[in-house]
């Protein structure tokens, strides 16, 4: 299934990056849609090439109920992100990947941060899979929004919490 989405935020990709690989941030996040931060580590300096690892437990009480079955009342979920170093207009991308313990759902994706007039677009291109047997497309399908509407989530709540600092 695609993943597509797209934001901008009125700030340069210097702040978004480091907004983006906040442990702060991370948690606020979380703790907004009612899960929580377990661990974040970054490995490298975020003003170069650098590899962001975050886990998250998330509740599961917005998934279809076919999808609660094989899973809980919660998910640990882990974003791996490979940051590349800036490009000469300072833009970034990162490789993203999501996995989720316990379940056979796998998301990649690729984030960038480009430099526009405004500041920064965020733009989001990827898919979501699932190896179940006969299941794997349904649960594909009816994770892609959710995770689609956590992405947008992401980028508002970077905006709200640049603000507020």
């Amino acid at each position: 299934m695609a993943l597509n989405a797209s934001t901008t935020l009125p700030y340069d990709v210097r702040t978004v990056t480091d907004t983006f690989a906040s442990e702060d941030f991370l948690r606020s996040v979380s703790e907004h849609v009612g899960g929580a931060l377990v661990s974040v580590t970054v490995d490298g300096d975020t003003a170069a090439a650098f590899v962001l690892t975050a886990v998250r437990t998330l509740p599961t009480d917005r998934l279809p109920e076919m999808a609660k079955k094989f899973v809980g009342s919660s998910l640990t979920v882990t974003q791996t992100e490979n940051w590349a170093a800036p490009a000469a207009d300072g833009s970034r991308e990162a490789s993203v990947d999501l996995s989720v313990g316990g379940v056979p759902l796998k998301v990649s994706a690729t984030q960038r941060l480009v430099a526009v007039a405004e500041g920064t677009r965020v733009d989001v291109d990827g898919s979501v899979s699932s190896s179940i047997p006969f299941l794997g497309d349904k649960i594909a399908k009816s994770a892609e929004p959710m995770i689609g509407k956590a992405l947008t989530i992401q980028a508002a709540q970077a905006g709200k919490w640049i603000e507020s600092r």
